[in-house]
């Protein structure tokens, strides 16, 4: 488990932080979201290699709103 912030709200991953995922979301729904986002993952690297623009965008897109999901990007929490 990596090492995070005294307050909580950050992992520290190689000396950078990150944001982490809201301690809220029960556990059955972050490993849905954490499934998502590595589908997602695995879909912008396969865009990438085909050099697939739109279909590397609309990955981004599910990496994102994975992400938010999790609490990770936008409103914090």
């Amino acid at each position: 488990m990596p090492e995070r912030t005294p307050d909580g709200r950050h992992v520290v991953i190689d000396g950078r932080r990150w944001r982490a995922t809201d301690p809220s979301i029960p556990e059955a729904r972050r490993r849905e979201l954490v499934s998502e986002l590595m589908s997602a993952r695995s879909q912008v690297g396969h865009a990438k290699r085909r050099g697939d623009a739109a279909a590397e965008a609309a990955a981004r897109r599910r990496v994102h709103a994975a992400k938010v999901a999790l609490g990770e990007r936008g409103e914090r929490w």
